[in-house]
C-alpha cells in the first residue's frame, strides 16, 4: 500500500515522468522472468557434452557445470 501511494504521489508531482517510469518498470519486470533461463541453461551447455562421451575424459567440464550451478 506504502509503495503505490509513493509512486502515484511521485507520478502526480512529476507528470513527464509517467512514460519513462512505465518504460523502466516493464523493462525491468522483463529482465528478471528472462536471466534465470540464462543461468539456468549455462551449466547444461558444459554438462550435456561431458555426460554424452564414451570416454569419460571430460570430467573437468561436469566438475565446472556443478560450479556454475552453484553460481
Amino acid at each position: 500500500m506504502f509503495f503505490w501511494y509513493y509512486i502515484s504521489t511521485f507520478c502526480a508531482v512529476y507528470k513527464n515522468t509517467q512514460i519513462t517510469l512505465i518504460k523502466n518498470t516493464f523493462t525491468s519486470f522483463g529482465l528478471t522472468l528472462l536471466y534465470p533461463f540464462g543461468l539456468n541453461l549455462f551449466p547444461g551447455f558444459f554438462r550435456i557434452p561431458s555426460l554424452r562421451t564414451k570416454k569419460k575424459d571430460r570430467e573437468c567440464m561436469y566438475k565446472l557445470s556443478n560450479i556454475l550451478s552453484l553460481i
